[in-house]
């Protein structure tokens, strides 16, 4: 963060300033997501199954193609750490930064969370979100975002010395290991960058550090998703709650999270096309 200057501004500084932006990665040619169809179809499902997950803890359920699967706030406030994974092949999951680059910090409805390299395609599209009225407050803040990483137990000791185990990083690897039976380490390498479910956040304006305040999600808000492809759908139950003073304490009051999922039927999953994995030959110039 830039909090010191120790160098005099050329005389040209404002004139630098002052160049308008451009968009990285325009969006224009990508096809939209068609709403009114997964809108359709929503209305003829059935919820077939479901998954609480406990305060300061985690878990994982499977979510077919064609499916729909809805995060619920059922007690009170509290934010949720997604990843979600290729059911087929976990070393395809979602990539937050790449989803940043396209859709903006902060996810809602139409907005879709794409997948790691080399497959880069949709792996789910958001169809319905509670708190999309919400918009971006005075302080630059806004819900679900794409910005943080997930509280974890490496920065914890780095910033405070002490190792603590309910955090969003080791919630996830511990309901990966225990969903798909496989060993901590290995599991610990496919949890990855989330989306912050229900978390209020944003960059001061001053210093550009990413902050945190109270979730304005309350019991029966959600935020739904079409799934694009076969899911497991990891979520963590923060231990920071509604995250208004920490992301990691034993301290802070928490709630658990539901995760629902809804299915259309068989004809109407077997009508969904999968997204094509990218094209790219990667030969890399070589």
């Amino acid at each position: 963060m830039k909090t010191h200057s120790f160098h005099s501004a050329p005389a040209d500084a404002e004139k630098r300033r002052a160049v308008q932006p451009v968009i990285c990665y325009p969006t224009e040619s990508l096809k939209a997501p068609d709403l009114d169809r997964m809108s359709e179809v929503r209305g003829g499902a059935t919820k077939v199954a479901e998954c609480l997950v406990d305060p300061r803890d985690a878990g994982c359920i499977d979510v077919p193609a064609g499916a729909f699967f809805r995060i619920v706030s059922v007690e009170g406030p509290q934010v949720g750490d997604l990843n979600i994974w290729n059911t087929k092949d976990l070393n395809e999951r979602f990539y937050s930064g790449k989803t940043r680059a396209l859709h903006g910090t902060h996810l809602s409805t139409g907005d879709r969370m794409w997948s790691s390299f080399p497959f880069l395609r949709p792996m789910a599209t958001i169809v319905d979100d509670t708190l999309d009225w919400y918009d971006f407050d005075a302080y630059g803040g806004s819900v679900h975002d794409v910005i943080g990483t997930r509280c974890d137990p490496y920065t914890g000791r780095l910033l405070g010395g002490g190792d603590y185990h309910y955090c969003c990083h080791s919630n996830l690897t511990r309901a990966l290991a225990q969903h798909a039976g496989m060993d901590l380490p290995i599991a610990e390498g496919l949890v990855h960058d989330v989306l912050n479910v229900f978390m209020c956040t944003g960059f001061t304006r001053d210093t550009g550090q990413y902050f945190m305040k109270a979730s304005p999600v309350r019991p029966a808000d959600y935020l739904e998703f079409f799934a694009e492809i076969d899911l497991t759908v990891g979520l963590s139950a923060c231990p920071g709650g509604d995250c208004s003073a920490s992301h990691s304490s034993d301290v802070a009051k928490c709630y658990p999270l539901l995760i629902e999922v809804w299915d259309p039927g068989e004809e109407a999953r077997a009508a969904h096309v999968l997204p094509a994995v990218s094209p790219y030959d990667r030969s890399h110039g070589a």
